[in-house]
């Protein structure tokens, strides 16, 4: 039948209704299927940025804790190198004593294990992780222990520091594990720790016959040395400590912030099926509102 002009506005307005409800139906199937609000931005309305902020902190959270975990794992090494440098300290010192209480030393082979002692010591400062040397601060790249006669002299009773050894620098390493904390976790090879067993070995190595001035200057370095390694120990363990704390930290955040920012982009999937109910009872009247009305004529209101 014809549309009369008389209603053809009403016609019009019920015909919006009902497309802007299968409009409202066809969106809500959408957050149904996906369980999300929206698809893109757009969609989100003033929630877009808080999301899109949300999304930034938890990318940022993950590259500290990136950071943290490949630092770890570095610190780790480190603390088991100092480990065996404590290890063969203790082995030196009870070389050193058994020579010292012995009524007869057999100097020679005292020597010789003291001068394999200190190439151990250097490999062990030597020591890379991924490609890089651990104990030579900022110079990665460069192996911090030379034992080269050029470089490192040989010592002689009584004797004074000497790290001439050490080609390396005095930056510490360092990780970002925040926006605003960052953790020094490194030791340089030239440590006094780590200076006093190698000046002690290079004493015990260098000089032939032994006296024992040598001996008991190498055996005090020796001991002393040992209470520092054990410093050495600690600031490292308080630093692996320090960094799995941060750690920790950021993933909490990470999870907070991956749930805030689903609070913001999820929908409740069993109450948009509600709604597509209510919405689908609603469409099937205008549409069974509009069909009548379109079918009206004078003739069947007549009959």
């Amino acid at each position: 039948m014809q549309m009369r002009v008389a209603t053809f506005a009403i016609n019009d307005q019920m015909i919006a209704s009902a497309l802007r409800t299968q409009s409202t139906m066809a969106n809500q199937q959408i957050q149904e299927a996906s369980g999300l609000v929206s698809s893109d931005f757009g969609g989100l309305g003033s929630s877009a940025q808080q999301v899109l902020n949300l999304q930034v902190s938890v990318t940022r959270a993950q590259s500290y804790i990136d950071a943290a975990t490949l630092t770890n794992s570095k610190v780790q090494v480190m603390y088991s190198a100092v480990n065996s440098v404590s290890d063969l300290v203790t082995q030196f010192r009870t070389l050193l004593t058994s020579a010292s209480s012995a009524s007869s030393t057999d100097a020679a082979s005292v020597t010789e294990t003291a001068r394999n002692m200190l190439e151990q010591m250097a490999s062990l400062l030597n020591t890379q992780y991924n490609g890089g040397y651990l104990f030579g601060g900022s110079a990665t790249t460069t192996a911090p222990v030379d034992l080269s006669s050029s470089v490192y002299a040989a010592a002689s009773s009584p004797s004074t520091a000497d790290t001439g050894y050490y080609q390396g620098d005095s930056q510490l390493a360092a990780v970002r594990v925040s926006d605003n904390q960052t953790v020094s976790y490194g030791v340089t090879a030239d440590n006094t720790a780590f200076e006093q067993i190698m000046r002690a070995m290079n004493l015990v190595a260098s000089n032939s016959p032994l006296s024992t001035d040598t001996l008991n200057e190498a055996l005090d370095l020796a001991v002393d040395s040992i209470d520092k390694l054990g410093v050495v120990q600690t600031r490292i363990s308080n630093a692996s400590a320090s960094i799995e704390r941060a750690s920790a930290y950021q993933t909490d955040y990470q999870s907070y912030a991956q749930t805030l920012g689903s609070d913001l982009t999820s929908v409740d999937v069993a109450a948009v099926t509600a709604k597509l109910s209510t919405y689908q009872a609603q469409l099937t009247a205008s549409y069974a509102a509009i069909a009548k009305v379109q079918s009206l004529n004078l003739a069947s209101y007549l009959r």
